[in-house]
């Protein structure tokens, strides 16, 4: 009922309803309110449309709930149009919503990464998903992990854990595709409010690290924007020789996300010892993390990693310094800084658990 009320005051089912198609007759449903109240339902556990039914313990609240065959209606009549027109909607409503969450005595979300508030940042998290099908339903296909079913990616602000953009994909999507990763920061940026597209981080699993990608990120800098990123980098020989040749005083413990240090884990500058990041953008950075390998690591270390003890991940970044953030420019900040990239809080399916259905991927592109 909360959410439901939310959507309704904040003027997102007023402004859906405006921007549908319209009918006439005493038993017409608006399609922004048919649209609303199948959002609620999925939060209330719905897998198919006959699910929209769960609403009807609200009906003295909200009135009956649509019928399954209007909510089938209402998702046939979306095209690429209608889609565009939600995703204006989405974004005019935001800006209300985030208006009003700047004038609270707390303030805007901003979030606070090692003890250090980063004022002023908004930051996109990118990162696929993969969604088990238990049928042949549309779309679904072979994932990359041995499963069945969908591979979609999506954006989410860390700020306030909003879903930003979502593109549904088929099971043997790649994971690195760069004209989908482009797309969906397109449309997840297109959803900020102007005035907080001024600071933009953006951070990415392994998947974000190719050259494409990143020059189409460090060209949206622009004299009042500034955008910076961090992706998961693949190690290569030629990354481990680097690693092999860091002085031991090279290594500093790393930070937890309290801003405490632990000896559990250390951190270090590899980018001046890598001559493959010549062949990248300017200025990219190479930030190399060592921990000690557990049981389940033992069968994938290489062979530098059985011969020193350590476990090596690396992290790209072209982060010289966050504006206005003290000390950013530490390889054990923007290691922290990276790995505070979780987006398993923001869709806990994550593992390949969730049912879906050709109902379900259409609800998700709706909303």
């Amino acid at each position: 009922m909360l959410l439901r009320k939310c959507a309704d005051r904040t003027g997102l089912t007023g402004g859906l309803n405006r921007i549908l198609p319209r009918g006439a007759g005493p038993s017409w449903w608006d399609r922004g309110t048919v649209l609303v109240s199948l959002a609620v339902a999925i939060v209330c556990g719905a897998t198919s449309m006959s699910d929209i039914g769960l609403l009807a313990h609200q009906g003295l609240v909200f009135g009956d709930p649509p019928s399954e065959a209007t909510v089938r209606r209402a998702l046939a009549g979306l095209d690429e149009a209608g889609l565009k027109r939600i995703g204006r909607a989405r974004a005019k409503v935001r800006a209300r919503v985030w208006d009003l969450l700047a004038r609270r005595p707390a303030g805007f979300p901003w979030l606070t990464v090692a003890g250090k508030l980063l004022s002023g940042w908004v930051i996109i998290d990118l990162d696929a998903t993969l969604i088990t099908a238990h049928s042949n339903k549309q779309g679904a296909a072979a994932t990359c992990k041995r499963g069945f079913g969908f591979h979609p990616l999506g954006a989410w602000c860390a700020n306030t854990g909003e879903s930003l953009a979502m593109l549904l994909r088929s099971g043997n999507a790649g994971s690195n595709t760069v004209t989908d990763h482009i797309r969906v920061l397109g449309d997840a940026i297109a959803q900020l409010p102007v005035a907080y597209r001024r600071k933009i981080l953006i951070r990415i699993d392994g998947a974000g690290a190719t050259h494409d990608l990143l020059a189409h990120i460090e060209q949206m800098n622009r004299l009042w924007r500034t955008v910076r990123f961090t992706v998961g980098w693949t190690i290569t020989d030629v990354d481990e020789t680097a690693i092999a040749a860091l002085l031991e005083t090279a290594w500093t413990d790393s930070l937890q996300q309290d801003g405490t240090a632990t000896d559990q884990a250390q951190a270090a500058e590899l980018t001046g010892l890598n001559q493959r990041v010549e062949s990248w953008t300017p200025g990219l950075r190479l930030i190399v993390r060592r921990t000690r390998p557990t049981a389940r690591h033992a069968k994938k270390l290489t062979d530098l990693e059985k011969r020193t003890g350590w476990r090596y991940q690396v992290v790209a970044t072209n982060i010289r310094r966050l504006h206005g953030v003290a000390g950013s420019h530490h390889p054990q900040f923007l290691d922290v800084l990276h790995r505070s990239h979780d987006t398993r809080s923001y869709h806990p399916h994550q593992s390949g658990t969730k049912r879906s259905s050709r109902t379900g991927r259409a609800e998700i592109k709706t909303l």
